[in-house]
Parts: C-alpha cells; structure tokens; sequence
C-alpha cells in the first residue's frame, strides 16, 4: 500500500496515500484492532456538526479566518451530505475520553478543508486539526456533546417506532375486543378475559415505556459544549458558548441548552445512565410481550394456539412444515443485549474520576447500539408480526368453556358452594363448566349465555347479581 508521512508531537507516522486522516487517527488504527467495527453513524453526523457550528462560532467571533472556516464548514457539509464515509475508521473500543475519535474527525476535515483551498492532503499549513478545526475545544467537551446528540436522534427515531408498534397492539385490541377467553395467572386458569383487552395492555405499557424513555431526553439536551479540557472554558470565550448551543440547535432541530454547571457536564453521565435504564425497562416488557405471544400461538395442534402469527420462514432443516414464531424470537434476543448492555453503561459511569470520565466511548457505543438495534427489531415486531396477528376464536372459547376459572364467575349467580360443586365435577368427569351447568339444570342455556356474556363478564361489577 503506497502511504505518505506525516509527523505529529510524537515523531513521524505512514499514513495511507489517499486517506483523508492523518498520523493520530492512523496511530489509533494500529493500537486498537478491537472489535471490527467503526464509530456509529449518528456519532460521526453529531461530531462533524460540532465542528461547523465551532467553526460558524469561531468565525463570528473573529478569531477564525473567514476562508479558512468557511472551507470547513464546506468541508463539513460534504460529510453531512454523506461523502467521506469510509474515512471514520477509529474502533469504538479507544482511548479514553474519544480523543482519537475526535482527531479522527478533526484530520479529515482539515485534509479537506485543504484540498478546497488548493492545498494536499498531509499538509495543516493552512488548515491545521488542532488549531483551525479544534479550535476553542477539547475532545473533553466535544465527546459528550456528540453523544448527547447523538443518543437524542436515535432515541427520537426509537420512539417513533415503539408508538407504532403501542397502537399496532391497540388496533388488534379493538379487532379482538368481542373475544371471549380464559384468563390465566400462574399459568392456571383464572376467571375469563377478552383476548383484545390482552392486547390492549400490551399497547398501553409499550406508550409507557416510550413515555419514560422521553422522561429522560431533557438532561442530554443541556450541552457541556464550551467547557473545553475541565469544564472551566479555558480557551473558549463566552461568546463562542453562546454561538455554538445556538447553532447546533439550528442545526439539529433540538431544543439545546448551556449547561448551567459545564464542570458537572464533563464528569457527570447521569444522563445516559437514565436513558439505558428506560432502554432496559422498555427491553423487559417486550420480553415479557414476546414470550405471551409465543405461548399464545404456541401449536399449531399441541400447544394454546389461541392466536396465529404471521408465517416468516420455515422453521426447520428436518422437520417439514414447521414454522416457528421468529419475529418474538429475534426481539428477545435483541431485547436481552439491551439488558445487559445497561450493567455496562452503568459500570463505565461510575468509572469516572475527578474532572473527567475517561470511559465514555464505550458508553456512547453502546447506548447508541442500544438504540439502534432496539429500533430496528420494534419496527419488524410491529410490522411483521403484530399487525398480521389472527384470533382462534373457537380455541379461545373452547378453553373458556372447559376451565375451571368459570365457577367464579358463576358464584354471584348460583352461590359459592354450588358454584364449587360444578368445579369438583367438572375436574372429577372431564366435563366443561358449561356442560356441568347445563346437564344439571342449575341454569338454562339462554341464562348461562347472559351470564357468560363478553363485555358484562369482563368489566368492573359482580356478574349475575340483580
């Protein structure tokens, strides 16, 4: 590979002959060949914002050359645009604090900046990473700033997908809202419940986890930006403070503000502790969720099969015809990474020391994978599961019919220890409830159906009592 060189504070550095970064992002390639991957897409956009809106700031202030900041801020909107992908190439597993995520992001647009100006790539002359596109910032202010930005425009997008999955449960809780079933709690029968009223359920603790996930967007939206290394400002006027909120709010359409201690903002990853923890509350009842509907359907001929999911693929290499409930499958999975990824954000945030917390790359890393993956699999779950779900009525009637959870609901009607006679006989002959009730003659088949009908039986009131 043909490669140039260029010299940083620590001596001389090959670097590869095209690349638009430099001698600290290619010293951080060869020290961290960690996991594969590259920095989140969301994290790059939310940095390269930064550094247009400090070199707009910087430029308003007089302390930036007009051509040289407006070549990065040209510079900056060719990589919004979505040019220059490959050239953020910085493992998110790095060194503390994301300094080399930071010069990552400062060499290429330097580099290109250069080129606009006619000069080449690997000389800072004229536009220098540090003094020029750095300039009045320090990766300890800029770092938590771009997760903050970014964490808010995943979340937005994850919450919009969490709403559509809550109403695409809330529209299967009105198409099922007439059918009749058995509730069960332990796993045993209990009195009986509408198949839609599970279903609604479903979609109201889905809206309220997406509630409390928007409960914790306001703490990221206070920017620590302008603190420079400690949070004191060093190097950074109040004006530029100022300019800077106000441009990234422009920039991103975010309600933004200045930190009102920007000390508090360098140490301090409360935010993204309260973020992952709604994460984590929204993963578990979805795990909770998936694994309803997966017993629910469970069958086709040997298992509750009250509800049908939607077939995805087929669900053996052996056993043909099998089809396995996938779409809960896959959001379990994805849910239980989410669990887990919370101990360690939780873990990095108390990892911080005195003026600054070094493990925040590996906070945004995975708060930011969090996120992404959590709304991926909300939008195939809503999509192609929930949405196509069918109702088994007959199933679900024939099990209401049968279980012993009737008897209480017949109590008001017939009295309790009647009502617990026909259970006794009920569980002594096989027979149903129904078939007990009626072959006894305790109540005729039309006042049997008046008592069992859907909506009386299964709204606030006692049943069968004049």
């Amino acid at each position: 590979m043909a490669t140039r060189l260029e010299k940083d504070t620590m001596g001389v550095v090959e670097v590869p002959e095209g690349a638009y970064y430099g001698a600290q992002t290619q010293r951080a390639v060869a020290n961290f060949p960690i996991s594969g991957l590259k920095p989140h897409h969301a994290l790059v956009r939310s940095t390269v914002r930064i550094k247009k809106c400090a070199a707009q700031a910087n430029m308003a202030t007089g302390r930036l050359d007009a051509e040289v900041g407006g070549a990065i801020v040209r510079a900056t909107d060719e990589v919004l645009s979505g040019a220059l992908a490959d050239q953020f190439v910085v493992d998110p597993f790095q060194a503390g604090a994301g300094t080399s995520h930071n010069m990552n992001v400062n060499e290429v647009l330097a580099n290109r900046a250069a080129e606009m100006l006619g000069g080449k790539q690997g000389d800072y002359s004229r536009v220098n990473p540090n003094d020029h596109v750095n300039m009045a910032q320090s990766t300890n202010d800029v770092f938590p700033t771009a997760m903050r930005l970014a964490a808010l425009e995943l979340a937005e997008q994850t919450m919009t997908e969490l709403a559509a999955l809550s109403a695409a449960f809330e529209q299967k809780g009105k198409e099922f809202d007439g059918i009749l079933k058995s509730g069960r709690t332990h796993l045993q029968d209990a009195v009986p419940i509408r198949l839609g009223q599970e279903f609604a359920a479903y979609g109201k603790a889905i809206g309220n986890n997406r509630a409390g996930i928007e409960r914790a967007l306001p703490a990221l939206r206070e920017l620590g930006i302008g603190g420079t290394a400690v949070g004191t400002g060093l190097n950074a006027e109040e004006a530029f403070i100022d300019l800077i909120v106000q441009g990234l709010a422009r920039e991103t359409g975010q309600e933004l503000n200045r930190g009102g201690n920007l000390v508090e903002r360098m140490q301090n990853m409360d935010p993204f502790v309260a973020l992952s923890s709604a994460l984590k509350g929204t993963a578990l009842n979805l795990i909770r969720i998936a694994n309803d509907l997966r017993l629910l359907s469970s069958g086709p001929r040997t298992g509750l099969g009250e509800i049908n999911l939607p077939a995805m693929q087929p669900g053996s290499s052996i056993m043909p015809g099998k089809v396995n409930p996938v779409m809960p499958e896959v959001t379990t999975m994805v849910c239980f990474q989410v669990v887990g990824v919370d101990l360690t954000i939780a873990m990095a945030a108390q990892a911080g020391q005195l003026e600054l917390n070094v493990m925040m790359p590996v906070i945004a890393f995975n708060t930011l994978f969090s996120l992404e993956i959590l709304k991926n699999v909300v939008h195939q779950f809503a999509t192609l599961c929930v949405a196509g779900i069918s109702a088994n009525e007959e199933r679900c009637r024939n099990y209401l019919d049968q279980s012993v959870g009737l008897a209480t609901v017949l109590a008001p009607s017939i009295g309790y220890a009647a009502a617990a006679e026909v259970a006794k006989e009920s569980a002594r002959t096989g027979k149903s409830i129904r078939q007990v009730i009626l072959e006894s003659g305790i109540l005729t088949e039309a006042e049997l159906d008046q008592v069992l009908a859907p909506f009386p039986l299964t709204t606030p009131g006692v049943h069968g009592k004049d």
